[in-house]
């Protein structure tokens, strides 16, 4: 049975406040954590990242031990900071002509987290903005403000030291506790809440540095304001749009594994669709684009205030389709 998508309007701490107005949502997502990692992975990695939060003195500490406190069991710090995820994203003009469009899908194999998406409108110091975003969550990975920008984040490969990836995980994980930098997901938060504009947020996400790569797309709100953004910690490498991006690197010479179901494939089939306009609909959404991965699809234009997300599990759709501009969101 399909569900809804709520549309919830939170003061801050956003994270926490949709916990309460969630409650199902959170359960979802917690048991189906439970049922991926189990408990003594989720309270180890509770305790590793709320040590190396503290050592970084990261500005979202409060934030997170708040939701962990809130929780009252593991998961909390551990799912916040998770970084396993892949997806595929792009930017390109809007068919009205007026703007850009971004259409996103976020894959991940936990089950229950297409289920138990939300979309948060959060009040920062620049204007209003839509989260897509999940109960007890910090950071912002999808998110829409109307009349400034939309943006999403995607995970690059994880980077080729030596000839295992079990070893080369280890070495990533040893770089970022030694790292006092940003999580990207809490850059974007930060560039969301911060930015007035589509300039000052390529700016900031160009210049910021990192605790770990990422890669950005951006999509602003006249013609010709789009790119994507791959980062390393302390450099950028910048594709204006039309653009996809996936979880392989193209703007630097770094050797990695690849993230995902075929990461070339995806971003392959993006373009095509990008090359059609994108439409106003999910026509977009076929394979490799959709696996059996997929958790979230979206469709975003913040000329027009546009937002369009459905919640996918691996047997297919788990909600309806939410669809902003709506009298929800006028009325939010």
């Amino acid at each position: 049975m399909l569900v809804d998508v709520p549309l919830l309007d939170v003061a801050a701490p956003a994270a926490e406040q949709l916990m309460l107005a969630a409650p199902d949502r959170l359960a979802t997502l917690i048991e189906g954590a439970r049922r991926r990692y189990g408990k003594v992975v989720m309270t180890l990695g509770d305790r590793a990242t709320l040590a190396w939060l503290r050592r970084s003195r990261s500005p979202c500490l409060p934030e997170i031990e708040a939701v962990a406190r809130r929780l009252g069991e593991p998961g909390a710090a551990l799912l916040n900071m998770s970084y396993e995820w892949s997806c595929t994203a792009g930017i390109a003009a809007a068919a009205s002509g007026t703007g850009m469009r971004l259409l996103r899908t976020l894959d991940w194999p936990l089950p229950g987290l297409g289920r138990a998406v939300v979309v948060a409108r959060q009040h920062g110091a620049a204007g209003d903005y839509y989260s897509v975003t999940w109960p007890g969550y910090v950071g912002v990975l999808t998110g829409m403000a109307p009349g400034r920008f939309c943006a999403a984040i995607n995970q690059p490969p994880l980077r080729r030291v030596s000839r295992l990836r079990p070893l080369d995980w280890i070495i990533a994980r040893q770089r970022l506790w030694r790292s006092r930098e940003l999580p990207p997901s809490h850059l974007l938060r930060r560039v969301f809440d911060e930015c007035a504009n589509y300039t000052q947020a390529r700016r900031m996400l160009i210049e910021t540095p990192l605790c770990a790569p990422a890669f950005y797309s951006l999509a602003g709100i006249h013609p010709g304001e789009g790119c994507v953004i791959e980062r390393r910690e302390t450099a950028a490498a910048v594709r204006p749009a039309p653009a996809a991006v996936a979880n392989h690197w193209t703007g630097f010479a770094e050797r990695g594994h690849d993230r995902g179901y075929d990461s070339r494939g995806r971003q392959r089939d993006m373009e095509c669709a990008l090359q059609g306009g994108g439409g106003g609909d999910f026509a977009w959404l076929q394979p490799l684009v959709l696996n059996p991965t997929t958790r979230l699809a979206v469709i975003a234009d913040a000329a027009q205030c546009v937002l369009i997300v459905q919640g996918w599990e691996s047997d297919g759709p788990a909600t309806h389709v939410l669809s902003l501009p709506s009298a929800a969101a006028t009325d939010a």
